[in-house]
């Protein structure tokens, strides 16, 4: 046997291997997230939310949302969050330093007036410029910050050293919540008596072609545009899948930076948002980790399922290749920080399966696809390949890949069934069916992208331009 089919071997039976350890992982997670969706929803109908809305006792929250050239929209998305359901709340705009009228805009429409305001400077940021407040009291929960520019991480730990409340709610200020999603959020902070929740995430939806007044989701539409929607089915399979099979293990190492809430005390003592990666939000989640289990404190991570938070989504390639490359290094940046923890018995679950799981599976997954495919193609060339062997690999991971978007469809539909036209489920399912061979490979090869930026210490944020919930260009 020549040395080029041993190597073939190798590798056609190490994908192989791959691929089935990695389809066992997510049949486990599939499954396993079942018993917390009926758990959550079973307790869920005996919770009255009109009592946590009206009481001035609820958990306290400051609600941090940066804001970076975001004119186009800015009005309408505060307002949206100004209109939350929460007594016990104080929202914190910060101002990034835009160079657009972000700030005058606030000034001009919400009655704004700067005020000799105390900043408690725990965590070193970039200068604040001026602290704005409302001089109708209607808009009293209202704060504007203007800093200069340093960054998304940098904003929030701003808001971090400026909020009054004991709970975080970190959200992009392009987001539309629903009225009722800080009482469901601050739910799991008061459930828990021998352990300390640390920080809760809810579930993150596709706000594209809704229809948005004033602020609010009156009507959710599934997306019309290819990406949109294949990114629509892939927040379905993430969040009520998989991020809520990983909160019933109390491992879950992401809390979305769209929207997400924590605890100030323990985000401060473990040193807040880091400005030198562009994952900010999954490294705060990570450091608060190992802070709790270096300290051997009892807490908890949760999860909601919830569709609490609208978002738009990139609608083109080069938009979404930005932000899948950005979200790709930030991984990378935050297994790199804290790699102490790969298979480190002394932090249990969190370094025996969730590090490893993101190593192998979220951050060498694109990695060995690409090299796989490249290896095809040579060994195709040289005449090696065993077809019906890579036949019957690819209608494995196709069939299993289309049978767990289809399941999650399915959970979509029993659990909270936002999309409940019949053709919009089965334009769900035909996305199923059609994005392993035009967004998949799209969102493998932003990843490669990624890899590649960080080799060459690319540290660039990238310009995100969108539609905008009023359905002009921003950037």
């Amino acid at each position: 046997m020549s040395w080029q089919s041993i190597l073939g071997d190798l590798l056609s039976y190490g994908l192989l291997a791959y691929s089935v350890i990695l389809v066992s992982f997510y049949i486990f997670i599939a499954l396993y997230s079942i018993g917390e969706l009926r758990t959550y929803i079973y307790k869920n109908k005996f919770t009255d939310y009109r009592i946590l809305a009206s009481t001035e006792q609820a958990p306290g929250i400051s609600m941090l949302a940066p804001a970076y050239n975001e004119g186009a929209n800015i009005v309408e998305n505060v307002r949206s969050l100004l209109s939350i359901h929460y007594a016990n709340l104080e929202l914190i705009i910060i101002n990034d330093g835009s160079k657009d009228d972000s700030l005058a805009k606030l000034i001009e429409v919400y009655d704004l007036y700067k005020v000799d305001y105390f900043v408690n400077q725990q965590i070193a940021t970039k200068a604040v410029r001026g602290v704005y407040k409302s001089r109708k009291a209607i808009y009293r929960k209202l704060i504007v910050v203007d800093k200069e520019n340093g960054g998304k991480a940098d904003a929030l730990n701003v808001g971090l050293n400026i909020a009054q409340k004991d709970y975080l709610v970190c959200i992009d200020v392009d987001c539309v919540l629903v009225q009722d999603a800080l009482l469901k959020l601050a739910k799991p902070f008061l459930e828990y008596n021998k352990k300390k929740v640390i920080a809760t995430g809810g579930v993150v939806r596709i706000a594209n072609d809704c229809e948005i007044k004033n602020g609010k989701l009156i009507k959710v539409n599934l997306p019309s545009g290819f990406l949109p929607l294949a990114q629509t089915l892939e927040y379905i399979r993430s969040f009520l899948l998989g991020r809520m099979a990983w909160s019933r293990l109390n491992g879950l190492l992401l809390i979305s930076g769209a929207f997400g809430a924590f605890d100030r005390d323990i985000a401060i003592k473990a040193g807040g948002y880091d400005h030198n990666t562009v994952g900010e939000d999954m490294e705060l989640v990570v450091r608060m980790r190992r802070y709790m289990e270096e300290r051997n404190l009892p807490y908890v991570v949760s999860f909601i399922p919830d569709p609490l938070c609208w978002t738009e989504a990139p609608s083109t390639f080069k938009i979404l290749g930005r932000q899948r490359n950005r979200w790709t290094r930030g991984t990378i940046e935050t297994l790199k920080i804290h790699k102490k923890m790969f298979f480190n018995r002394k932090y249990h679950i969190l370094g025996m399966i969730s590090y490893p799981y993101w190593f192998f599976f979220e951050f060498l997954s694109p990695i060995i696809e690409f090299f796989g495919f490249i290896g095809f193609v040579i060994f195709s060339l040289l005449g090696l390949t065993d077809y019906k062997f890579f036949v019957s690999l690819f209608a494995l991971v196709f069939s299993f890949g289309f049978l767990y978007s289809s399941f999650a469809i399915f959970m979509e539909v029993l659990t909270y069934n936002q999309y409940k036209r019949r053709r919009d489920i089965l334009r769900l399912v035909l996305t199923a069916f059609g994005e392993a061979f035009i967004f998949h490979p799209f969102i493998v090869w932003s990843a490669i992208k990624g890899n590649i930026d960080l080799l060459r210490n690319k540290s660039a944020w990238g310009e995100m331009t969108r539609i905008g919930l009023g359905g002009k260009k921003k950037k």
